[in-house]
């Protein structure tokens, strides 16, 4: 159902055909983890959903393949937070850029940003540089799904605390992200608004989670844990 729904969101221009190639790599990984959270992700997501809290300035970015997949769970997170939302692209025109808005306000979203981009993501060369002031430039903390690594790295060194959901745990931008969650987008962003309602107003809690958090530690376990996993099958 999945594939099926991202391949009509390609043929309605929202999804560029090279976003299947990310989806593909993306449920391989998921076949390695069982098609489930694992404890690591968990970790993750408990505190992504803490440093939204204690930002200022929190966004949630989408491209394309976040729209089609789970344009309500980034709402809700969103509501939730609140976080701002911004659309941004590498494959970018302004009619895809508009009809994606479009979309996540025919979702039920307001307010989001990306249509008229009035600034630049320093370091970056792509059209996935062009962002919004009130937005991706102005955010303390970004949640990016499938998003690519130049642009993680980029936000990275900008200083924002930058939380990415991407089921390999060996890319670029699970390296570059603070919090690198590997879950499926759908499993990942409704734990992540659970935990936003469980921490809300637990300052001590908020403050213990953001200090302590390990981005290496998070990736080893999710490795380790796919590794156990595999060699169950020959050791059953």
């Amino acid at each position: 159902m999945v594939r099926e729904h991202l391949a009509d969101m390609v043929g309605r221009g929202l999804v560029n055909p090279t976003g299947l190639i990310s989806q593909g790599r993306g449920e391989a990984y998921d076949y390695l983890m069982g098609e489930k959270t694992l404890p690591p992700a968990l970790g993750a997501e408990r505190a992504a959903a803490a440093f939204l809290l204690k930002a200022e300035r929190p966004l949630v970015c989408m491209n394309g393949n976040a729209v089609a997949l789970d344009p309500q769970g980034m709402i809700r997170l969103a509501r939730a937070v609140p976080a701002k939302m911004e659309v941004n692209v590498f494959h970018r025109t302004e009619e895809r850029v508009d009809a994606l808005v479009k979309y996540m306000e025919e979702q039920g979203a307001e307010g989001v940003l990306g249509r008229n981009p009035d600034a630049r993501i320093p370091g970056l060369t792509s059209d996935r540089a062009l962002c919004s002031k009130e937005g991706v430039l102005g955010c303390d903390a970004i949640v990016v799904p499938i998003e690519d690594g130049d642009r993680a790295e980029a936000l990275a060194a900008m200083g924002k605390v930058v939380i990415s959901i991407d089921l390999n745990p060996l890319s670029r931008t699970s390296r570059a992200a603070t919090v690198p969650i590997s879950d499926e987008i759908v499993r990942a962003l409704a734990n992540m608004s659970a935990f936003v309602e469980e921490l809300r107003g637990d300052d001590a809690e908020i403050a213990r989670i953001t200090s302590s958090y390990s981005a290496a530690e998070t990736r080893r376990a999710t490795v380790r844990a796919i590794c156990d996993s595999l060699m169950a099958e020959f050791e059953g």
